[in-house]
């Protein structure tokens, strides 16, 4: 018995850890910050380039992501987007005090930090909180080589009228295929994730990137025409789980990490 009692405890030490490794996925926070002027986005160009990106770097956040609009391909909105990554939900909890204890950033960041009540570097910022997708539980960088300048990052946030309903079009994403088109038609996509908290509960966001204008809508005609599409759209179960898209058209600035 006592053999038997040993061999148990050591498997489940054994697998454990697999187990774990297998249900590791990131977390995101999204920024937007929404601007009236030039002169806002110009202090925080300032700010994110000199302050907040390289104090995220000293805590161990290698890839940032920041973006801008497309002209004419966002309602006219001016707005500048963070995308950060997280290894867990804790590390969203500790960032802001890592920062405060941070005297480079503290002093980098002084005019964005301090700025007062009627000379604020923006008018309003929203924060986006996500988890991956179980299909997709790690983020990705990446390769395009084309001038950033011409380069088309799409974000997108599809809403579901009720929880039920949008976690069926998070299960086909991730069981009924649709990941898995974005990948072999070589979207290369940055990010899949639940949406744990926002302004427009319940919803999904994904980001995805190509190479200008051009690829994009190749890309999109293509995924319209896949079979694998065009198959799991009529199912059932999948139809009205979507009531409302919103599509962000941006280029990396040239201080972004992704």
């Amino acid at each position: 018995m006592k053999r038997v009692f040993a061999f148990l405890i050591t498997t489940i030490i054994l697998v454990l850890p697999a187990c774990d490794t297998a249900e590791v996925r990131d977390y995101y926070q999204i920024k937007i910050f929404n601007l009236d002027s030039d002169q806002q986005e110009a202090t925080m160009d300032i700010y994110l380039k000199t302050a907040f990106i390289p104090g995220l770097h000293r805590a161990g956040i290698e890839n940032v992501g920041v973006f801008k609009p497309i002209e004419g391909k966002n309602d006219h909105k001016k707005f500048i987007m963070v995308f950060i990554p997280f290894q867990s939900f804790q590390d969203i909890e500790k960032l802001n005090e890592t920062l405060s204890k941070d005297e480079t950033y503290l002093t980098d960041g002084k005019d964005y930090i301090q700025a007062s009540h009627d000379d604020p570097p923006y008018a309003r910022m929203e924060s986006i909180l996500l988890k991956s997708f179980s299909e997709m539980p790690q983020y990705a960088v990446p390769e395009l080589s084309s001038q950033p300048s011409q380069r088309v990052y799409e974000l997108r946030s599809y809403e579901g009228a009720t929880e039920q309903l949008y976690e069926r079009k998070v299960e086909m994403f991730n069981d009924a295929g649709e990941v898995n088109i974005f990948k072999e038609l070589e979207f290369n996509p940055v990010f899949f994730g639940e949406v744990i908290s926002s302004a427009h509960m319940p919803h999904l966001m994904y980001m995805t990137t190509f190479s200008d204008t051009l690829s994009q809508q190749e890309h999109w005609n293509a995924f319209r025409a896949h079979p694998d599409w065009l198959e799991i759209k009529e199912i059932e179960r999948y139809k009205n789980t979507v009531s409302s898209i919103t599509k962000y058209l941006m280029y990396p600035t040239d201080y972004s990490d992704i």
